[in-house]
């Protein structure tokens, strides 16, 4: 007999609202934890990116949470970047009923939250340095959180964020539960561990590298030159798609070029507002563009299920990188396809990272036909669907099949079910997004210097090679400029 969340102890109320989402049987982390959290023993738990964390953690904090006064949290979830904290305040409310949830990170106006916190809230999902900015403002106090959980705490590591959650845990309450989550236990992690619970029960999940295991993964030799055709017919050939730049403005310049190859992009990186990052990923997430041009931003905090491919248009910084990168494919049970784009000053340090992540794979030209063949969801399988009215400026492009509806929550046996409904505050705020392209393939004026989207002063689409923008793909056997966006058109831009 299959464990259910009412066997793990989980309220009736709870149980019927995760059931009108389809959610009925809890995944193997979310087995393993919620009844040692429920009893409301410490719990340091250590498993993948996509594997089902928050259910795990967030069913105890509603289920067991008290009622807050204004400016006086019960509750506390850190997590190192705003989208992610963003996720699992969108996730909790899907469940909540009448606990109150709230959500602080940077990056927006300080308005919102603090009417928020005003009014009381019960659950705080938190970056800790827009927290410690408002608790410096007198804003708020952690004296009566009793109840903390740390998600992805090897990766608030990373970011240099441990001596902020040192401080923060500090302000809360003496006698507290204390849940952690990280997809390692070494290192920082086990000294906040040692220093910070009170005899945890420890629950180990999957793989120590599940998301490099879990995805196929392609280095393909290109030349500079040609970095840009192969990444169109990556992206033709596997999408929905994340691809990873070194800089911002290298993901904007690209964001543009693949514009002017039919495919439909948004762009996301430090550089770009909340409000632009948040419309990015609702864009991606409900299906309107093809692909995410992204900086290491978007490796830290994007949790969208469902990414058929993660291309590394520059190579990550280190072999770390190349995991956080790589971890936003094959999530949830489903497969994914990380290409590498490799010039020949790097496969040295491609190799070594390589040897460092426990991979060996051989470097070939690039062949879009062996994408389609590793791809969970085939571009040509996508049927486009009605538009719903809102496409972010973006002409002609729809929804795919079940966009509108809740994150899928996939169970052991293949079968899929609705793990979280999107949040009305991730839906375009009536700002549309420039078309990205003008008659004739020409660029938008980057700016008020008139300059194009490569900063020089001719049209971006222009080969090193002298060949004209139509003169066809990056000679890899895959699709010309206007087969591809003919392509595309047909399975994103137009009904048929």
């Amino acid at each position: 007999m299959s464990t259910t969340f009412a066997h793990l102890g989980v309220p009736e109320r709870i149980c019927s609202a995760l059931a009108r989402q389809g959610i009925t049987e809890p995944f193997e982390i979310q087995a393993a934890t919620i009844a040692d959290a429920m009893a409301g023993r410490d719990v340091c738990g250590r498993a993948p990116t996509g594997s089902g964390k928050t259910l795990a953690f967030g069913i105890p904090l509603v289920a067991g949470v008290n009622r807050a006064e204004p400016r006086r949290p019960r509750a506390l979830v850190l997590a190192p970047t705003r989208e992610l904290a963003e996720q699992i305040s969108t996730e909790l409310r899907t469940f909540a009923g009448p606990v109150r949830i709230g959500v602080v990170y940077g990056g927006v106006g300080y308005g919102p939250q603090l009417k928020a916190l005003r009014s009381g809230v019960d659950i705080l999902v938190a970056c800790p340095g827009r927290l410690e900015d408002l608790i410096e403002q007198g804003a708020l106090s952690l004296s009566e959180v009793d109840m903390v959980v740390l998600d992805e705490a090897d990766r608030m590591a990373d970011m240099g964020f441990m001596p902020a959650v040192r401080r923060l845990l500090d302000q809360t309450a003496d006698h507290r539960q204390t849940v952690l989550f990280s997809a390692t236990l070494d290192g920082d992690v086990a000294r906040l561990t040692r220093d910070y619970q009170s005899d945890p029960v420890r629950h180990e999940v999957g793989e120590e590298t599940p998301d490099i295991t879990a995805a196929h993964h392609v280095f393909w030799n290109v030349s500079q030159a040609d970095r840009r055709d192969v990444t169109a017919d990556a992206v033709s050939a596997a999408w929905p798609a994340i691809i990873f730049c070194r800089t911002r403005h290298g993901s904007d310049r690209l964001a543009r070029q693949l514009g002017q190859s039919g495919i439909q992009t948004a762009a996301i990186h430090g550089g770009r507002s909340q409000a632009q990052r948040t419309r990015a990923l609702a864009d991606f997430s409900k299906g309107r563009v093809h692909a995410l041009v992204a900086t290491d931003v978007a490796a830290r905090g994007i949790h969208v299920d469902g990414v058929a491919s993660v291309i590394h248009f520059d190579p990550p910084e280190d072999h770390k990188a190349y995991v956080h990168r790589s971890g936003r494919t094959a999530r949830a049970g489903l497969g994914g396809v990380v290409i590498s784009l490799v010039q020949p000053g790097q496969v040295k340090d491609l190799r070594r990272m390589q040897r460092q992540i426990g991979i060996d794979e051989p470097f070939n030209d690039p062949d879009t036909a062996v994408l389609r063949r590793l791809s969970p969801v085939p571009a040509r399988a996508l049927a486009p669907t009605e538009p719903d009215g809102e496409t972010g400026g973006r002409s002609g492009t729809t929804r795919r099949p079940h966009s509108g509806g809740p994150r899928r929550q996939h169970n052991r046996n293949g079968r899929s079910a609705s793990a979280q409904q999107r949040s009305d505050q991730q839906r375009s705020d009536g700002q549309k997004d420039r078309s990205r392209n003008r008659k004739g393939g020409r660029a938008r004026s980057d700016g008020a210097n008139g300059r194009n989207s490569d900063g020089r002063g001719r049209n971006s689409d222009n080969r090193r090679d002298g060949r004209k923008p139509g003169d066809g793909g990056s000679g890899h056997g895959g699709p010309n400029r206007k087969a591809r966006r003919a392509h595309l058109q047909r399975t994103v831009g137009q009904p048929r």
